[in-house]
């Protein structure tokens, strides 16, 4: 188990969850990253600034954990094609789903919402039923 880091990832996840409460009480939008890219394309005017520092915001994190924190890498073998066809298929259950895992399983779990609680359920359910097929049928991971 030595990808096992309770800490690291109570503390990420608190400071997501405070992160998106913030969000929520400045803005009154809640802090689903798929409906804030959404709307990008095309930009509505004088509602693209902040989707804009949003998304850089989690880029620029990212960079900056890279730089001054313990150096990770990203392992992944499936080549190109899988890769943008994986993404497609992400942003296409993001559009019939009504969002993403940030915008229902943490902004939505969080009002009590009955849609997202339902939406995390079937993510939790697939995502398992990815794993195992990953894992166990193809060998990938």
């Amino acid at each position: 188990m030595e990808n096992f880091t309770p800490v690291s990832a109570l503390l990420g996840g608190a400071l997501i969850g405070v992160a998106a409460a913030m969000f929520l009480v400045m803005n009154g939008r809640l802090a689903g990253v798929s409906g804030i890219v959404s709307r990008l394309f095309p930009p509505a005017k004088g509602d693209t600034d902040w989707r804009l520092f949003f998304v850089g915001g989690l880029i620029l994190g990212t960079l900056v954990y890279q730089a001054v924190g313990t150096p990770y890498e990203i392992g992944y073998s499936g080549g190109w094609p899988i890769l943008v066809i994986g993404g497609l298929w992400t942003g296409i259950g993001t559009r019939i789903g009504g969002g993403c895992t940030s915008g229902h399983g943490v902004c939505g779990m969080a009002r009590m919402s009955s849609r997202s609680i339902t939406a995390t359920a079937i993510f939790m359910v697939f995502a398992g039923i990815t794993v195992f097929l990953a894992r166990h049928v193809v060998g990938v991971i």
